[in-house]
C-alpha cells in the first residue's frame, strides 16, 4: 500500500492513483469520501489494491497488442487492441476534462453495449469522475434522478431517442455541462452537444498535463463508479463502488474460474452494462484478464443473439434465466420434429450425461466410455447449434432459474454455473464451479470474503445472509440514513436474502425478507420456490407470480408464453409457437391469449388447474398450496413495465396492475 502525505494546497494526497488515504470509517456517503479497506495479512484478501486505471495500465503493459474490444460495422469485425483501448480511454478522458467535468462528479452512460460505453465509463474514471450507467429503457424522469443525484457534468448518449430524453430535462439539470452522441448524426447546432468524433478530436489536442495531475490525486479507496439499485421502493439509490471495490472482486472472482486465457477466450457483451453483474464481468473481469470482448447487435435479447453466438462462439458465456430458457424452448421444439430413433439416441445420452456430472458433483472425475460417445453424438452438436461448442464456462445470473432447467442442461453436458451477488457487494459474493458443484446451490462463497447469519444461534443459517470484505461498498451516495441501515451493528451488510452454508462452504437461497409472503395465518412463504414448481409442470407458463401476503391462501397470476414483436419487444397477443401446438394438443382452437382468457378456454384452465394440482404435491405443508389462479391477458414485457432490464419480475407493479384480479380471488 502506498500512503503519501505530501502537501499541495488542498489536497495532500498526490501519489495516485494507487495511493491509499488513511481514513478509519468502513463507509461513506459523501462525494470525496474514503473509506478503510479490509485487506488482510494473508489469502486473497492480502492482495495489494489496484486502482482502475492501474488495472488498465498493467494489461496493457504485458498484453499490447491483444485484442480488447470488437465491434460489428458494416458487416465486419473491427478491433481495438488493448493499446488502442487505453489510448482512447486517455483521449475522452482529455476530452471530459476539456468540457469541465468535476472532480467527484459524474458522467452518466445511456445506451446499449458498445465500445464507446466501454471508453466513456474508464474515461470518466481517469478525469477523476464517477462512471454511472442509466438503463436505456428509463424514462426521461428516471433518467432526471440519476442525472441530478449524481451531480452529471456530461452525459453520453447512443442515439436521437436516447438525445431527445435528456434534451427534455436538460433545463432542469443543474450540473450538466454537455451531451456527447456516440451513433447516428448528432445535432451539433443544439448549444452543448457534441459527437463522439469531435469529442475524440478534441482530447486528441489536448496536453497529457491536467490529465496526469488529475491521476495522481485519485486514491484506491474513493469512489468510481455509481450503480443505481431497480428502485422498486422508492427512488434508485446510487451504489458507491471504489476502485478496490471493483478490481478485487473481478480478481477474487477469476481465482473460482479454471483456465482463462489471456487473449485467447472471448465473451459476448449483451446484458445492461447498468447493471452490476455485467460491468463486473464485461469491463472488469475481462480487463483484468486480457479477455477479448464481443459486442451483440442492439436487438440481442428480441432475437439476434443466437446469430451473434454462433459467430463468435464464446468460450465464456452468461445468460439471465429467460436466455436459457428461450435455448431450452429452442431445443425442445428442435427435438420434436426429429424421428423416434433420433429422440431414442438424445434420451439415452441425456441419461449419461447427467450420471457423469453427478459423479464429477460426488467427487468423481472418471470419464466413461458412454459419455465420450454421448459427447460426439449429441453434446457436441447441441452445443454447435447454439453457438456454444467452444464455451467452458456456463453462468446464469440476475435471477433464480428453475431446477428443472437447470437438470436439462446438465444432462446435455452445459453446467450452468450459479452465482449471489448484489451491487451493494460489488457484483458477486459466490460462484458455483466444479470441484464444488451443487444444483441447487449459488456456489461456493468467494475466496478472502467473508459470511455470517442474523441468527446467533446457527454459524452456518439458516437466516439473513451478511456480508463483509472487500468487496462490500462504500454506502449511497449523498444518503447517510440508507447507508447506515445497510449495516448491522457490527458492520455486516445485511442482503435481504435468507440463506445456509453447508459444510463445503456452498451457499444456498432459500429466499428474500422482502418477497417472503406470511400469510393470515402466520405462515412464511417464500414464493420463488413454488413459482418453479408450477412452471416445471406447466412449461407453457412463461411468468408466475405468487399471492398471498396478509392473505387466507395463496393464490397465482400466470402468463402464457407469447410472440415477442421483434422490433419493439412488446409481447404480443399471439401464443408463441410450442404453446400453441400445446393448445392444440388439448383441443383447443384458441391462437391467442386473449381468446383463451375471455371465454376462459375449458380445455386449457383445466390443464392449469391440473398442473397446479401436481404442484401443489410438493407443497410442504397445506398453508402452502396455491388455491386460485387467473391467466393474465398479456405476457409480462421490459416496455410494459412488469420486467426489469435483466428481466426480473417487478412485482409490486404486478400487484398494482392487476390487483382487480388479485382481488377477485379472496372476495368470499
Amino acid at each position: 500500500m502506498i500512503i503519501t502525505n505530501g502537501v499541495d494546497g488542498q489536497n495532500k494526497y498526490l501519489n495516485g492513483p494507487e495511493q491509499i488515504v488513511p481514513v478509519d470509517e468502513y463507509i461513506t456517503w459523501k462525494p470525496d469520501g474514503h473509506v478503510r479497506l479490509r485487506v488482510a495479512e494473508r489469502g486473497p484478501a492480502s492482495e495489494p489494491p489496484i486502482s482502475v486505471p492501474g488495472y488498465l495500465s498493467r494489461t496493457v503493459a504485458r498484453y499490447p497488442d491483444g485484442i480488447a474490444l470488437c465491434t460489428k460495422r458494416n458487416g465486419k469485425w473491427e478491433k481495438t487492441t488493448y493499446k488502442q483501448y487505453q489510448e482512447k480511454v486517455r483521449t475522452m478522458a482529455k476530452a471530459f476534462l476539456k468540457l469541465g467535468l468535476e472532480r467527484y462528479h459524474s458522467v452518466c452512460i445511456l445506451g446499449f453495449n458498445s465500445e464507446e460505453w466501454y471508453i466513456a465509463d474508464l474515461a470518466a474514471i481517469h478525469a477523476g469522475g464517477y462512471a454511472a450507467g442509466i438503463y436505456t429503457t428509463n424514462s426521461a424522469e428516471a433518467c432526471f434522478h440519476c442525472l441530478e443525484s449524481s451531480r452529471a457534468n456530461i452525459c453520453v448518449v447512443e442515439d436521437k431517442k436516447q438525445l431527445d430524453k435528456i434534451l427534455s430535462i436538460r433545463s432542469r439539470l443543474t450540473h450538466l455541462k454537455a451531451i456527447v452522441q456516440w451513433d447516428g448524426k448528432a445535432d451539433t447546432s443544439v448549444p452543448g452537444v457534441y459527437s463522439w468524433k469531435q469529442l475524440m478530436e478534441m482530447g486528441a489536442k489536448e496536453p497529457d498535463t491536467q490529465l496526469d495531475n488529475v491521476i495522481k490525486t485519485i486514491s484506491v479507496n474513493e469512489c468510481c463508479t455509481l450503480v443505481y439499485t431497480s428502485g422498486t421502493v422508492g427512488p434508485p439509490k446510487a451504489v458507491m463502488l471504489s476502485h478496490d471495490n471493483l478490481t478485487w472482486d473481478a480478481y477474487t472472482s477469476t481465482l473460482r474460474v479454471d483456465n482463462i486465457r489471456p487473449t485467447v477466450d472471448r465473451i459476448i457483451s449483451y446484458l445492461p452494462l447498468s447493471h452490476v453483474a455485467a460491468q463486473l464481468i464485461d469491463i472488469y473481469i475481462t480487463l483484468g484478464s486480457a479477455v477479448t470482448v464481443y459486442f451483440a447487435q442492439p436487438d440481442a435479447l428480441k432475437g439476434s443473439l443466437l446469430e451473434t453466438l454462433k459467430e463468435v462462439r464464446p468460450t465464456k458465456f452468461m445468460g439471465v434465466p429467460r436466455i436459457w430458457e428461450k435455448m431450452y424452448e429452442r431445443i425442445i421444439a428442435v427435438g420434436s420434429t426429429r424421428g423416434a430413433m433420433t429422440r431414442c439416441i438424445a434420451t439415452w445420452a441425456k441419461d449419461k450425461g447427467m450420471k457423469h456430472h453427478m459423479a464429477r458433483m460426488n467427487g468423481q472425475v472418471g470419464t466413461t466410455c458412454g459419455y465420450k460417445l454421448a459427447k460426439s453424438l449429441v453434446f457436441d452438436k447441441v452445443k454447435e447449434t447454439l453457438g456454444l461448442d467452444c464455451c467452458t464456462v456456463f453462468v446464469t445470473a440476475a435471477a433464480p432459474l428453475s431446477p428443472e432447467i437447470k437438470k436439462f442442461f446438465l444432462s446435455l453436458d452445459i453446467p450452468l454455473m450459479d452465482a449471489f451477488g448484489m451491487s451493494e457487494a460489488g457484483g458477486a459474493h459466490s460462484l458455483s464451479a466444479y470441484p464444488k458443484f451443487k444444483l441447487d446451490s449459488a456456489g461456493e462463497v468467494l475466496a478472502g470474503t467473508e459470511t455470517s447469519f442474523d441468527n446467533a444461534d446457527s454459524v452456518n443459517g439458516p437466516g439473513e445472509i451478511l456480508l463483509r470484505g472487500r468487496h462490500v461498498f462504500m454506502g449511497y451516495l449523498n444518503d447517510e440514513e440508507k447507508t447506515r441501515a445497510a449495516f448491522n451493528k457490527d458492520g455486516w451488510l445485511m442482503t435481504g436474502d435468507v440463506g445456509r452454508l453447508d459444510s463445503q462452504n456452498l451457499l444456498f437461497i432459500t429466499g428474500r425478507i422482502k418477497e417472503l409472503l406470511i400469510t393470515a395465518g402466520g405462515e412464511n412463504v417464500a414464493p420463488v420456490l413454488i413459482e418453479q414448481t408450477v412452471q416445471t409442470e406447466l412449461p407453457h407458463v412463461g411468468y408466475a407470480i405468487l399471492i398471498g401476503d396478509k392473505r387466507k391462501f395463496l393464490s397465482i397470476l400466470l402468463t402464457l408464453k407469447a410472440k415477442v414483436e421483434p422490433n419493439s419487444g412488446d409481447a404480443l397477443d399471439e401464443l408463441d409457437t410450442e404453446t400453441k401446438k400445446w393448445v392444440e394438443g388439448l383441443g383447443s382452437k384458441a391462437s391467442t391469449i386473449s381468446e383463451i382468457v375471455k371465454s376462459k378456454d375449458p380445455v386449457v384452465y383445466k390443464a392449469i388447474e391440473e398442473g397446479i394440482t401436481r404442484a401443489n404435491k410438493h407443497a410442504i405443508s397445506n398453508a402452502q398450496k396455491i388455491q386460485k389462479f387467473a391467466i393474465l391477458p398479456a405476457d409480462l414485457s421490459v416496455n410494459s413495465g412488469e420486467l426489469g432490464p435483466t428481466l426480473k419480475i417487478k412485482r409490486n407493479v404486478v400487484y398494482e396492475k392487476y390487483k382487480d384480479i388479485i382481488e377477485d380471488f379472496y372476495k368470499d
